[in-house]
């Protein structure tokens, strides 16, 4: 998982799209689940025009021995498609061996329906030849590819999968799914991914440990624990999965974010912290509210139902940090900032900063958005881990200046339509062209960070 949190790519609008390639209602060629080996942008490279993951739902496999299997023992997965668009579903899964995830197959896959491009299901091996029941799958082509024949109108789709004969340790299942609009088009499609360890009766599941524990990379790492900040927690076993919450994810109506992520739960000091992504070695969380400060323990459960190692923090009543992530460092290392009233997305900066993005030097009286993690209550209240309906203030005074030079701030609040990230909007002042240092500062304390923009005229 990228360290850039799902607010953050909201709020920059960065968009990597793959390289079009033909699309098959009937189907991909094999390779196109995200496992290793494969398309990393799995069937995204085919279905353009929205991010991977980036269609607000998702994909879930259900499992009816939960993340197990006993070997030989087939049994039935559950494939859940959940989008607010699709007319019809696809999809494509894979099982791979730990001890070769590129290359090494595990069980059997067997197909529903006919054994046609026409209807059901099929199987196909690594060569794009149809496994069937009397022609597996080649020796030096063993990985096999369930997938869908003709697109499916309902959004839960079930497969047979037999496990090997014998235990062969850990197997991880990886699953690509298409949300489709059925326009006829490349365009427009939702592709949503996710994967999955299942252990044999004989394997003892190790525990999840926490290594490290530290507020959001692309704010400030230093900025430390507050409530309703976002932290990094990273450390082995903590998850099956790889991603990021979607909005349906989201409970009380999509307005309160979960606090458990396929399985992955954290609390910080005993309350339930809000998930935000997922990875075997790392997990971002939303920290609850909670009005203690000093040492508090971050402790991390596993899909397994495994806790970990009680990991201690400090906790503070605030810890402001602006966004500046590590792809704004160019010599320096600049803000990120949006200019408000340009017809499309228009960071603060020189132009050509950063290969791909849109830039230019604001002047005197501009208008720049800027976003922050950590900076504490708002009113009226937007409880932590609560999506933002509207326009709000923030509680603590914050102060911007351009080096020495002070600065208007014409909004301080919560993003609107997003949750746990604040923003500001603030004027340029009367300055000389130039690069100059941001100073910002809380309550009058400043925030640890050092970060410049430019300013043309």
């Amino acid at each position: 998982m990228q360290r850039t949190h799902r607010a953050i790519a909201a709020v920059t609008g960065i968009v990597l799209s793959g390289v079009v390639i033909h699309a098959f209602s009937t189907g991909p060629d094999p390779g196109y689940t995200g496992a290793p080996g494969d398309d990393p942008l799995a069937c995204a490279s085919c279905h353009t025009g929205t991010p991977l993951n980036g269609g607000g739902g998702n994909v879930v496999v259900n499992f009816p021995n939960g993340l197990t299997y006993s070997p030989g023992v087939q049994q039935t997965f559950s494939i859940v498609i959940t989008d607010p668009v699709a007319r019809a579903y696809g999809f494509q899964m894979t099982a791979r061996l730990e001890s070769n995830l590129t290359g090494g197959q595990a069980g059997d896959f067997t197909a529903s329906g006919d054994f046609t491009k026409e209807t059901g299901q099929v199987v196909l091996c690594g060569n794009s030849n149809l496994k069937t029941a009397t022609q597996p799958c080649p020796a030096n082509f063993p990985v096999q590819f369930i997938e869908h024949g003709q697109p499916f109108l309902n959004n839960t789709i079930s497969v047979l999968w037999t496990p090997p004969a014998t235990d062969a340790g850990n197997v991880h299942i990886y699953v690509a799914a298409n949300a489709a609009n059925l326009d006829g088009n490349d365009t427009g499609d939702h592709i949503y991914t996710a994967n999955y360890v299942l252990t044999s009766p004989g394997t003892t599941a190790p525990p999840p440990v926490i290594s490290a524990v530290q507020s959001a990379s692309d704010f400030n790492f230093h900025a430390g624990l507050a409530s309703g900040t976002f932290l990094e927690i990273y450390g082995t076993n903590l998850a099956t999965t790889s991603r990021q919450f979607t909005l349906a994810d989201f409970t009380q109506g999509g307005t309160v974010a979960p606090t458990s992520l396929d399985g992955v739960r954290v609390t910080i000091n005993g309350i339930p912290a809000f998930i935000s992504g997922v990875t075997p070695g790392q997990v971002n969380v939303l920290a609850p509210d909670d009005p203690t400060i000093g040492n508090v323990a971050v402790v991390l459960t596993n899909p397994q139902g495994l806790p970990s190692n009680s990991f201690t923090i400090a906790k503070n009543a605030v810890a402001g940090a602006l966004l500046a992530p590590a792809a704004f460092n160019v010599g320096k290392q600049f803000a990120l900032a949006q200019i408000t009233g340009s017809s499309s997305l228009t960071f603060a900066g020189q132009p050509g900063l950063i290969n791909g993005l849109n830039f230019r030097l604001p002047k005197p009286g501009d208008i720049l958005t800027l976003f922050a993690v950590g900076c504490g209550p708002v009113t009226p209240n937007v409880p932590f881990g609560t999506v933002a309906a509207g326009l709000t203030a923030l509680t603590h005074k914050v102060d911007f200046s351009f080096g020495q030079t002070p600065a208007t701030v014409n909004y301080s609040g919560m993003t609107p339509g997003l949750v746990g990230l604040y923003q500001f909007n603030v004027v340029v002042p009367n300055v000389a062209p130039g690069d100059y240092q941001l100073n910002v500062s809380e309550d009058g304390v400043p925030l640890s960070q050092t970060m410049f923009l430019s300013v043309g005229q």
